[in-house]
C-alpha cells in the first residue's frame, strides 16, 4: 500500500521531455543573443537604437524564448514545468533584455554610472561627509555601501556597473517574486508576473543607482507588509465613527507567529532609514504606500506611517538641510508644470527619437490598459485584492508634488509596475484558477509577449546612439582627467560624458548646454562658455565628443552643422589650444 502511495511522487519528480526541450530552447536562445549582440558594431549610429542594428538572429531567440516559457507556462494539468526550468527561462530573459548592451560592448552605458563610481571613491577617501558638494553627499547611504563593498572586494568598478542592470533586476525578481506569492496562489500567474515585469521595464532605473539600490529595498519592505505584517481586515460596516472604530478594532494579524511579526518589524524599522539616507525620491513613495496600506486596515501595525513620516522629516530637516536651502521640496510642484516637464518637454528631437519616446508611451499605456481590464475582470469574479490596486495607483499621487528633472513619471511607472504586471496577468490567463490555456491562447501570447519585447528592447535602448560609448571616447575622457590638474575646469558638450569616475572633487565639471541653457548656437552660447573657462582661476578643458552631438542632436537641441560650427569658434579664441584628437573625440585647453 505504501509503495502504491509513493509511486505517483516518484514520477512527479522525473524530468518531463517537454520541460528539457523548453530549457534547451533557452540555452539556444541565449546563445542566438550573445552572438547576435556580440556583431553590433560601435558607435550605433541609428536614431532608432540598437533595435535598428540588432540582426534577426538575435530576434529569432527573443521568439524562441517567448515560445520556451509559454509552453512551459501552459504545462500540464498538474501545473507549469519543473521550478528550475521556469527560473532558468526567467533568468535566460533578465540576461537577454537587460544585459544585452554588455553583450555589444565592455563599457556601462549613460553617463551617471560613472559619475556614481565617483561619489563613491570620492567618499572612502573622506573622514566625513560635506553636504556641501552636491545633492549626492545629502543623501550618501548608497554611495557609502558601494565604497565599502569596492574597497572589501576589490571588485573592478566598471565591470560591476557594465552587469548592474543584470544584478539588479535579477534582485527585483526575487523580492516581486516574494510579493507575489502573498497576493496570489496561482503558479502560472506567479511566473507571468515575473515575465511581464521584465517586459514592462523599459525604464532603464536598473543600472548602478541609489534608485536601483532604493526600489529593490522598498520592494522588500512591501513584502513585510504583505505577509508578516499583513493584518486581516474585518468586516466593513459603513463610514460612521462607530462603525470605522469596530471595522479597525476587529482587525486580525494575518501572521499568527508573534515571533514573526516582530523580526519583520525589525527589518522594515531597519530599512526605512537606510532608503530615507539613499534617495531622495524613494522614501516618499514608501510614506504613501505604507499609509495607504495602513489605512486600508491591511497591516496590522499602525504606527508605522508615523515612524517612516518622522525619519523622512528628521532626515530632511539635519543630513539634507543643506540642500534643500536652496532646493525647496515644491519648488516645482503642480499638475501643469509635472505635465510639461515629464511630458511636453519629451516630445521632441528628430523623427526617430520621437518615435521611440512615442513607443515607450505605448508599451506603458499598453500594460496599464491591461491592468485596468485585469481590475475590473478579477472585481466581477470577486477574487480583486484592494491592495493590489493601491499599491499600482499609490505611486501616481507624487507625480503632481515634483517635477522630478522630467523624470518623476517614468519613476511612478517603475513603482507600479510590479502589481500592474499582477493585474495585467488576469487578463492573459484562462478565468479559472489551475485551467492551462489552450494551445492558440499559448500562440497568441507568445507574439503578445514578443512585441512586448520588442518595445521594451526598443524604449531601453533608444538612446544608444549617444549613451553607448566607444573606446575612442572612453581614451579621451581619460586623457582629460590625466591632463587636467586639480582646479581646472572640465566642460563637455553635453551630459552623456563618460567622465567623473576619478578626481571627482578635483576640478569642476559643467557642460555647455547647462550653462547656455540649452542654447546652443554660436551666438549665444560660444562667449558664455569661453568666458567661464577663462575666468575659471585654474584654466579648463573642453570635451567635444561624437556622443555629446548625438546627444543635442537627436534631442533637437541643436543640429550637427550648429555644433561644428560652435566647436570651430571656440577652437578660434586666443588662448585655446587643440591638446587630444581621435576619431570620436576633441580636447581643448583654454588657458586662465
Amino acid at each position: 500500500m505504501t509503495s502504491t502511495l509513493d509511486t505517483p511522487s516518484r514520477i512527479d519528480r522525473r524530468w518531463k521531455p517537454r520541460d528539457l526541450w523548453c530549457a534547451l530552447a533557452g540555452a539556444v536562445s541565449l546563445a542566438l543573443v550573445v552572438w547576435a549582440a556580440s556583431t553590433v558594431a560601435v558607435p550605433v549610429t541609428s536614431d532608432l537604437g540598437l533595435v535598428a542594428v540588432l540582426p534577426v538572429p538575435f530576434w529569432a531567440g527573443v521568439l524562441i524564448l517567448n515560445a520556451a516559457f509559454f509552453v512551459a507556462l501552459r504545462g500540464d494539468a498538474a501545473g507549469p514545468a519543473r521550478g528550475p526550468v521556469m527560473i532558468w527561462l526567467v533568468a535566460v530573459l533578465v540576461l537577454v533584455l537587460f544585459g544585452t548592451a554588455a553583450f555589444v560592448t565592455d563599457v556601462p552605458r549613460g553617463e551617471v554610472a560613472f559619475r556614481h563610481l565617483g561619489i563613491a571613491d570620492a567618499l572612502s577617501g573622506m573622514q566625513r561627509v560635506d553636504p556641501n558638494i552636491d545633492a549626492y553627499f545629502n543623501w550618501p547611504g548608497f554611495f557609502a555601501l558601494l565604497a565599502t563593498v569596492l574597497g572589501a572586494t576589490g571588485l573592478d568598478p566598471v565591470s560591476l556597473a557594465l552587469w548592474a542592470p543584470v544584478f539588479n533586476v535579477s534582485l527585483w525578481l526575487v523580492a516581486v517574486a516574494v510579493l507575489t506569492g502573498y497576493l496570489t496562489r496561482d503558479p502560472r500567474r506567479r511566473w507571468l508576473v515575473l515575465w511581464l515585469f521584465c517586459l514592462g521595464n523599459w525604464q532603464d532605473q536598473d543600472y548602478l543607482s541609489p534608485q536601483a539600490f532604493g526600489f529593490f529595498l522598498y520592494l522588500v519592505v512591501l513584502g513585510m507588509l504583505l505577509g508578516p505584517l499583513a493584518a486581516r481586515s474585518a468586516k466593513f460596516h459603513g463610514f460612521r465613527p462607530a462603525d470605522l472604530g469596530q471595522w479597525w478594532r476587529e482587525r486580525s494579524p494575518a501572521e499568527p507567529r508573534a515571533g514573526f511579526r516582530l523580526a519583520a518589524l525589525v527589518v522594515t524599522l531597519l530599512l526605512i532609514p537606510v532608503i530615507t539616507a539613499s534617495h531622495q525620491l524613494t522614501p516618499f513613495i514608501l510614506l504613501i504606500v505604507i499609509t495607504v496600506l495602513t489605512l486600508s486596515g491591511r497591516v496590522w501595525t499602525s504606527r508605522l506611517p508615523l515612524i517612516a513620516g518622522l525619519v523622512l522629516v528628521l532626515w530632511l530637516i539635519y543630513p539634507a538641510s543643506t540642500y534643500l536651502a536652496g532646493h525647496p521640496l515644491l519648488e516645482d510642484a503642480g499638475l501643469q508644470v509635472a505635465a510639461e516637464a515629464n511630458v511636453v518637454e519629451r516630445v521632441s528631437g528628430s523623427a526617430g527619437h520621437l518615435l521611440v519616446v512615442q513607443l515607450r508611451v505605448l508599451l506603458t499605456v499598453l500594460l496599464w490598459a491591461l491592468a485596468a481590464v485585469g481590475a475590473v475582470r478579477d472585481w466581477r469574479r470577486k477574487r480583486l485584492d484592494i491592495r493590489v490596486v493601491l499599491l499600482a495607483g499609490a505611486p501616481l499621487l507624487l507625480f503632481p508634488a515634483q517635477a522630478y528633472g522630467g523624470e518623476m513619471l517614468i519613476r511612478v511607472s517603475l513603482f507600479a509596475l510590479p502589481f500592474i504586471a499582477l493585474l495585467a496577468s488576469s487578463v492573459l490567463l484562462p478565468s479559472d484558477r489551475g485551467t492551462r490555456p489552450s494551445s492558440r491562447a499559448t500562440g497568441a501570447l507568445v507574439l503578445t509577449c514578443f512585441l512586448l519585447a520588442v518595445l521594451t528592447v526598443t524604449g531601453r535602448f533608444g538612446n544608444a546612439q549617444y549613451d553607448v560609448f566607444t573606446d575612442s571616447e572612453m581614451d579621451a575622457v581619460a586623457t582629460v582627467q590625466q591632463l587636467a590638474p586639480p582646479g581646472m575646469a572640465i566642460l563637455s558638450a553635453a551630459h552623456p560624458t563618460p567622465w567623473r569616475s576619478e578626481s571627482y572633487l578635483d576640478h569642476r565639471y559643467r557642460t555647455m548646454d547647462d550653462l547656455c541653457r540649452e542654447d546652443l548656437t554660436t551666438a549665444t552660447c560660444g562667449p558664455i562658455v569661453f568666458n567661464y573657462a577663462r575666468h575659471n582661476p585654474g584654466g579648463a578643458m573642453m570635451l567635444f565628443m561624437r556622443s555629446s552631438e548625438a546627444s543635442v542632436v537627436l534631442q533637437g537641441d541643436s543640429s550637427a552643422q550648429g555644433f561644428a560650427e560652435l566647436e570651430e569658434w571656440i577652437s578660434m579664441q586666443n588662448g585655446v589650444e587643440l591638446a587630444f584628437s581621435n576619431t570620436d573625440a576633441r580636447v581643448y585647453r583654454v588657458a586662465p
